[in-house]
């Protein structure tokens, strides 16, 4: 089609968006934006049975989330196929008219049966065409297909692919209900909407030959296509459930950013050199179809979370502080209300954590006290020399000014000297004490993120604990 690039992602609503949606989707939408073209979104919802509103919104909240923003589609009306009846009827009696389509009375028994005779054969199963010059009036429509010849697709990934005309039969456009085929919606949805480029999964493809022809039945021009290679599992086969998460909205409620899931599904296919890691703008200044890869991609969850963590590394305090607060609150926990705090207390959480709620426990220390305390390292510390130090600590620690990570250090070194200890008996300690766990972000920093009130409290809490065992040497 000529003129601008037009493209569009049209899911089905019978369910969350799957991965491989979301990158057929990002996929359009970076092809649309590199060129200065249109997006579209549309709904394809004929499928009454499974599709729901509820999983509209499903849809639309995910396609928000990775910030894959349409130019045209939903809410405007006209982009669901439920309101799009009338057109369809008006090109099926187009068809009907010039000849290219004609009723066809079989019934399901008929067509069972020729089914039923081919499968003895060894054949695949195509409609015989009986129907074809008996001139009914009523029935399901189907469309005529040349006996003779073969459609050339010439796809933008796979290059020519041919199908010869043998192996097709005249496929049904409308229902004897009334109700029109996916096949035959897809394609006056895509004229009406001047779609340019038709970018979609390679389980499409075997349906292309048919479309191809239904455009050149209702002498429409034909958009380029381009079918993208499956993402598959570990094991090579098409990805499902049995592999794991497998929809965008499973992978975000387990703490994955936006950023990350973008730049991987990207990369699943899509390559430009050696590089991983990839700006939305640098993505829409290199992207190009033609460079996507006609072998299936790997869903590597190792590396989506390595990617994750890269971007949780480097993504701005405030951002990330805002990214954390909804799986706080859903553990139960609550952010300080000073702001720049909890920015400085993710801080030191940013290497420790490959997901935004991984994040949350490795740093739940910072929001609520130890419940309990490693048994193994409370045995080793809560003893009756530990507990002389932490009311060392105690008393040094109360009277400290300023309460710094630096002044907190100054402190710890002196007192570890003058009790002839070494700095990680006292600092291990404290460790143990305010955290309930023997690894942590720098104890200093953690000590003056927390505040001398209650550093104090979780240090003669934990002294009350370790009293409680004078049995301990």
């Amino acid at each position: 089609m000529p003129g601008e690039v037009r493209v569009r992602f049209a899911p089905s609503p019978t369910g969350h968006l799957h991965v491989g949606g979301a990158r057929t989707a990002l996929f359009n939408w970076l092809y649309a934006r590199h060129h200065g073209g249109a997006y579209i979104l549309r709904i394809e919802d004929t499928d009454r049975s499974r599709s729901t509103d509820e999983n509209i919104d499903f849809i639309i909240d995910a396609l928000r989330w990775l910030e894959l923003d349409w130019d045209e589609g939903p809410p405007t009306p006209g982009y669901r196929q439920t309101e799009r009846f009338d057109l369809y009827r008006q090109h099926a009696q187009r068809l009907l008219a010039v000849g290219r389509a004609y009723y066809c009375a079989c019934t399901p028994e008929q067509l069972e049966a020729e089914r039923a005779e081919a499968q003895a054969r060894n054949e695949t199963f195509r409609y015989s065409g009986r129907c074809r010059k008996l001139g009914l009036t009523a029935g399901a429509l189907r469309l005529r297909i040349p006996d003779e010849g073969a459609t050339v697709v010439d796809d933008l990934i796979h290059g020519p692919v041919t199908f010869d005309h043998s192996q097709l039969d005249d496929w049904i456009l409308v229902r004897t209900d009334g109700t029109p085929t996916y096949n035959f919606c897809v394609v006056v949805d895509d004229v009406t909407m001047r779609i340019s480029h038709v970018i979609r999964g390679n389980d499409h493809l075997s349906n292309t030959p048919k479309q191809v022809l239904c455009y050149e039945a209702l002498g429409y021009p034909v958009p380029a296509f381009a079918h993208v290679s499956m993402i598959l599992g570990a094991d090579r086969t098409r990805l499902s459930k049995r592999h794991g998460a497998t929809s965008v909205q499973a992978y975000r409620e387990q703490g994955m950013l936006p950023e990350a899931m973008v730049n991987y599904l990207a990369r699943l296919g899509w390559s430009s050199g050696d590089q991983e890691i990839f700006s939305r703008a640098e993505l829409i200044e290199r992207f190009d179809i033609k460079d996507v890869s006609s072998s299936g991609a790997i869903f590597d969850q190792t590396k989506l979370e390595w990617l994750d963590h890269e971007y949780i590394k480097t993504l701005d305090g405030a951002r990330l502080a805002a990214r954390v607060t909804p799986f706080l609150t859903a553990a139960g926990l609550t952010p300080p209300a000073d702001r720049a705090r909890f920015v400085a207390m993710l801080d030191t959480l940013r290497e420790r954590a490959k997901t935004l709620r991984e994040l949350v426990e490795v740093g739940r220390f910072y929001f609520e006290r130890p419940r309990e305390y490693d048994a193994a390292a409370a045995a080793k510390l809560f003893t009756r020399p530990g507990v002389e130090r932490l009311d060392a600590l105690i008393e040094r620690l109360a009277g400290l000014e300023p309460f710094t990570a630096p002044a907190i250090e100054a402190l710890y070194r002196q007192l570890a000297e003058a009790m002839g200890l070494k700095l990680v008996d006292l600092a291990q300690l404290t460790r143990l004490a305010v955290t309930g766990r023997t690894a942590s972000p720098p104890m200093f920093d953690v000590l003056a993120l927390l505040g001398r009130e209650e550093t104090l409290a979780r240090l003669r809490a934990a002294r009350a604990a370790a009293a409680a065992h004078p049995a301990r040497p």
